[in-house]
């Protein structure tokens, strides 16, 4: 086996190649136009476009090739065990130790003064734990995902009416979050798994959705660590690049953070490639071959991941803090609402596990959905998101505003749209706030409301949530493209009658509809029609 395919590689760069470079040409014409920054800045943020490049490209082609077959082969033995508490067990150990080492949620964390990191991160990963188990159970029982959004987006916003204002964008930012490249491939894979051990019409449907329940852990799991514990969420505010004199400094900047990178991939990856070949030495059933493609897989996840992460904050996060600052203080300061809807629109694309979530529809539904059309959907309501998350930041309404008619308007959708359309909406809202959003947007929000006198609580109030937004969008952009496909299949289905109407008389369409009903047709006749 070879250790390297040049050729699948050299197209998952060019794969990232094509989502990073247009938001990455925007920053660029920004601050060599109105936003001048310092050269060396420049430079870092260029350095960082190419490490986020080549980052993704080399832990897309390591999750196909380990997350997605570890997730498959784990969900398909615990479900064949037939053995509930091993999987309730399974799924909450799995979905707690994916979601602590998850590194989105490590940044968000990072950007929060006033809560120890360790307990935020312990409460969404528990969170997370628990909804992966209902989700397994879900999909175990066929029960329908739509009524499991009702009742726990019920929960979410009552809980909501008790919670303080400045702890609700982190709680919603919490469930965006931490659904990100590391969660995101190995959870849907592990649907995929459950679900293929099920013979009826609806499992390919019901992989879908584990994603979505599990984004609603956290939300849940933040409102009562605020509940309980009474503390107030403030934000860091420092964004500062370190003084930088020559182009050594630059590179130096750069090599001294990979150790770190490399220390935190390393405790995210680690635990669950060592709770998988346990597993998989217990139950067996892959063969030697598979294995060393899954550790190759593991290899290219991890440099990918060290390398799209060092990217994202040492290049980008302090780039993007200095554009909102920067639009905020001028006289033009409203031009952040579009601006902002063009980065979201392109920025989804750089999102590593959005490749994956439209990888996986297309082949799921064998091209049905194609992952391009799923992919403009995304972006469109990303835009749109943002431009509402700029709102905020530049009038200080509160998220509710937004938050509650965007999921009263996702959730009524859910009627009316195929039940796969509502999986994939509510699994891409998770999929979308992934590290670009948690390490540019983010900053760029904070950036805008410091410029505009916000304390550290207001920028927990005003600026957090775009995450959330992000999220939310997608909801109903997807479902919108659902209704359209129901609309045109209906459309589709009466021209067709029509156009039987029109060409047979009653007489040979009633012995059309006769024989092809199959319990009219007895036996020795099927058989002679099958001959």
């Amino acid at each position: 086996m070879k250790l390297l395919n040049k050729t699948i590689l050299s197209e998952k760069i060019k794969e990232s190649l094509t989502s990073v470079l247009p938001v990455t040409l925007i920053v660029l014409f920004l601050l060599t136009t109105f936003i001048p920054i310092p050269a060396a800045m420049l430079l870092a943020f260029l350095i960082g476009a190419v490490l986020i490049i080549i980052g993704m490209g080399l832990f897309t082609l390591g999750a196909e090739s380990s997350m997605t077959p570890m997730g498959e082969y784990m969900g398909s033995a615990i479900t064949k065990s037939r053995n509930l508490p091993l999987v309730i067990f399974v799924s909450f150990f799995v979905g707690v130790l994916i979601t602590v080492s998850e590194p989105d949620l490590q940044v968000l964390a990072n950007q929060i003064s006033s809560i120890p990191n360790f307990l935020l991160i312990l409460s969404v990963g528990i969170g997370v734990g628990l909804f992966l188990v209902v989700s397994m159970l879900r999909i175990l029982l066929g029960i329908k995902l739509k009524y499991l959004l009702l009742v726990f987006y019920a929960v979410v916003f009552i809980l909501a009416a008790f919670v303080p204002e400045n702890f609700l964008a982190l709680a919603f930012d919490s469930g965006g979050v931490t659904t990100g490249p590391m969660t995101v491939p190995f959870i849907m894979a592990l649907g995929v798994g459950v679900a293929a051990i099920r013979s009826d019409n609806s499992a390919d449907n019901d992989s879908f959705g584990l994603v979505a329940l599990c984004s609603i852990g956290p939300i849940i799991a933040v409102m009562i660590l605020s509940l309980v514990f009474g503390v107030n969420a403030e934000a860091k505010v420092d964004y500062s690049m370190p003084v930088i004199e020559t182009s050594r400094d630059i590179m130096s900047m750069f090599l001294s953070s990979i150790p770190h990178y490399l220390k935190e991939v390393a405790v995210a990856i680690a635990p669950l490639a060592v709770f998988f070949f346990v597993f998989q030495l217990i139950f067996g059933g892959i063969n030697k071959h598979t294995l060393i493609k899954i550790l190759i897989g593991l290899l290219y996840t991890y440099v990918g991941l060290v390398l799209f992460l060092t990217g994202v904050n040492v290049g980008f996060m302090s780039v993007g803090n200095h554009i909102g600052q920067a639009i905020a203080a001028s006289p033009f300061r409203y031009i952040i609402i579009p601006l902002g809807m063009v980065i979201g629109y392109f920025i989804v694309s750089a999102e590593p596990a959005v490749h994956v979530l439209t990888k996986q529809v297309e082949e799921t539904t064998s091209g049905t959905i194609p992952g391009k059309l799923l992919g403009t959907s995304l972006s469109i309501g990303v835009a749109v998101s943002v431009g509402l998350a700029m709102t905020r930041v530049l009038t200080g309404i509160s998220i509710m505003w937004f938050l509650i008619p965007g999921y009263a308007i996702a959730l009524i959708l859910t009627f009316f749209v195929p039940d796969i359309f509502t999986s994939i909406a509510f699994d891409s809202g998770g999929v979308a706030s992934g590290p670009m959003t948690a390490t540019f947007l983010l900053p760029f929000a904070v950036g805008a409301c410091s410029a505009m006198g916000g304390s550290v609580e207001d920028i927990v109030t005003n600026a957090f949530g775009v995450v959330a937004m992000v999220a939310m969008t997608p909801l109903i952009t997807i479902q919108i493209l659902g209704l359209i496909y129901r609309l045109k299949q209906s459309k589709a289905s009466a021209s067709v009658v029509v156009d039987t109407d029109t060409v047979l008389d009653s007489e040979e369409a009633t012995i059309i509809e006769i024989t092809s009903t199959e319990e009219l047709v007895s036996p020795e006749e099927d058989d002679i029609i099958d001959l």
